[in-house]
């Protein structure tokens, strides 16, 4: 079964919440934030928008695409999870990366650039087990304490599901031995495919259970009849957002253009072992509420009727 989740711009906090109950309405399965502390744009802290997110919903799942874990002690990050976890009747998805393309955030809160992935690695490791054992014992190279208990325990038993973003080997690896699935952004069908392999190999060789990983796609998505103007559209709201150019990256990258178009695109990706499509469309912050409708009208069914 392909599934979809809606990852939202910043709005004012009512349109935010507003936007929020639309993605459930609508039929998406789940609703994602991404996360930095210091960016080229205003973003909100992504565990304290998605503890209003599961303020304002009942079923829709929560999710991180992808939180910066390297850049907080995993400790605290444990208990803040685990009472996201709580609040929202167990509806939590820890997505985690390393992030690196902002080294001022990491100079920001004291953390080298080089030890990003290894602090990942090893918070993911403390994190299961503040969240599954009373009480836990942990010694690693950044992280040690002995008879620790975080309470209360996430709902879900041993915690969250850990996906694992990124698009470098280190990273597949590290979904496929530590994650419980991996999201991907800014490739091709072909290397997809190819990443999916990498992690389920890395998953088989430390002995688990490949079947059992999700493998999902953040997918910036602009739907509209004219495919110029939602290709200006794409470009320009996504140059903004990261600071760089995404003229050349458009036709390479960018699911684009009309609902049947799109639902082409999205095809290949399925097709190279895509099931989670984490939908974030890119347009006018005016303009969201339309290109949710038209996502939940003209794109899921199509996937959905498949089963």
């Amino acid at each position: 079964m392909i599934r979809f989740g809606a990852q939202l711009s910043l709005h004012p906090p009512e349109e935010q919440f507003a936007l929020a109950r639309r993605v459930e309405a609508l039929g998406f399965d789940s609703l994602w934030t991404g996360d930095h502390v210091s960016f080229h744009n205003p973003l909100y802290e992504s565990l304290t928008l998605l503890a209003s997110y599961a303020a304002v919903t009942r079923r829709i799942r929560l999710g991180t695409a992808v939180y910066l874990l390297a850049l907080r002690h995993p400790t605290v990050v444990a208990k803040i999870t685990s009472t996201l976890d709580v609040l929202s009747q167990g509806r939590l998805v820890f997505g985690v990366g390393v992030g690196g393309e902002n080294p001022k955030e990491f100079e920001a809160c004291g953390i080298p650039h080089n030890e990003r992935g290894a602090r990942v690695n090893e918070g993911i490791e403390v994190l299961r087990a503040l969240w599954a054992q009373a009480p836990a014992s942990f010694s690693g190279r950044f992280v040690k304490f002995e008879g620790v208990s975080i309470d209360p325990k996430p709902v879900q038993p041993g915690g969250p599901p850990i996906w694992v973003g990124g698009r470098s080997d280190a990273a597949l690896r590290r979904a496929g031995r530590l994650g419980d699935g991996w999201v991907s952004y800014v490739v091709t069908p072909d290397r997809y495919k190819r990443s999916v392999e990498t992690m389920r190999e890395a998953a088989a060789a430390a002995g688990r259970d490949a079947d059992r990983l999700e493998t999902g796609h953040l997918t910036f998505i602009t739907v509209g009849a004219d495919p110029d103007k939602a290709r200006a559209t794409w470009v320009g709201r996504l140059s903004r957002r990261y600071n760089q150019d995404f003229g050349p990256l458009a036709d390479r990258y960018g699911v684009i253009g009309s609902p049947a178009r799109c639902v082409e695109q999205l095809e290949r990706f399925a097709e190279a072992g895509c099931r989670y499509f984490l939908l974030n469309p890119i347009c006018d912050p005016a303009d969201e509420a339309e290109q949710l409708g038209m996502l939940a009208s003209d794109i899921l069914p199509h996937f959905r009727k498949k089963g």
